[in-house]
């Protein structure tokens, strides 16, 4: 597809029809929004009115994309099941729908030399008005003191069940005023209940209260919860056991890097 002819209305229409019956959504926006929220050292090395857009799974990935994925036996071991799976769906709808064009793909687990993420997914989620990222300086007259808490995205939908997957740039691409920055819905208006999230999502993150911080359409079905309340390195262990992989596969276990891994994650 040739840089001219790329919209924005054509790359979220693409990325839907390929994309959408697969358990994901995708949000577009500007490099600029998402570099004008953060520091020098943390912004991506485009102009400002470059596309990108933002890819969430939703909870029926896992059993439209994730399931089909292992009974075609299409894992390889070593990196994560999920992340592979995401990878590959990804892969082949850029390779589909954008073939020649320049699109720079990041996923949410992956790290550049210095440590520092690709990019700072919750961060794109809500600059593109996918989802509110609440942080602790969203709370007046904080509790906490001095403590470090971390910040959660809540999705106007799903609540806490998603998760964000990756973000794609088109180098080539720029947009003008057709693209509006959204105003990412606030689920969690009250102080109160962003205390509550908050502290749910530090402090008892296991449990996955936080992601019931406001009624979800839907959530993850048992099967999914379970496979995500394994610890990463007992997974493929566990999707041998569901059959899912043979069970003479003597790969490594999967590891990661990310923290995301082990709070919100799935």
């Amino acid at each position: 597809m040739a840089a001219s002819n790329v919209s924005v209305e054509s790359v979220r229409r693409l990325l839907n029809d390929s994309l959408t019956n697969l358990g994901f959504e995708v949000y577009p926006l500007k490099i600029g929004w998402y570099n004008s929220v953060l520091p020098p050292t943390l912004h991506l090395s485009y102009p400002d009115d470059t596309l990108a857009v933002v890819v969430l799974s939703t909870p029926a990935m896992f059993e439209e994309a994730f399931l089909p994925f292992l009974e075609q036996r299409c894992y390889q071991g070593l990196n994560d099941p999920i992340d592979q799976c995401v990878r590959q769906c990804i892969t082949s709808a850029v390779s589909q729908c954008f073939p020649g064009e320049k699109v720079d793909v990041r996923y949410d687990y992956e790290l550049l030399p210095s440590r520092k993420p690709k990019f700072l997914a919750q961060t794109a989620a809500h600059v593109s008005g996918a989802a509110f990222y609440y942080q602790k300086a969203d709370v007046t007259e904080q509790p906490w003191a001095e403590k470090k808490m971390f910040g959660v995205c809540v999705h106007p939908r799903f609540g806490g069940w998603f998760a964000i997957r990756a973000l794609l740039v088109f180098g080539d691409v720029t947009v003008g005023s057709e693209l509006v920055q959204p105003v990412p819905p606030d689920c969690v208006p009250s102080r109160e209940g962003r205390i509550k999230l908050l502290e749910a999502f530090n402090f008892h993150w296991q449990d996955w209260s936080y992601r019931n911080i406001i009624s979800p359409i839907q959530t993850y079905s048992q099967k999914q919860r379970d496979y995500f309340s394994t610890p990463p390195a007992q997974r493929v262990a566990l999707l041998r056991a569901w059959s899912y992989l043979p069970s003479d596969n003597n790969q490594p276990e999967p590891t990661s890097d990310t923290q995301s891994q082990e709070i919100g994650h799935g």
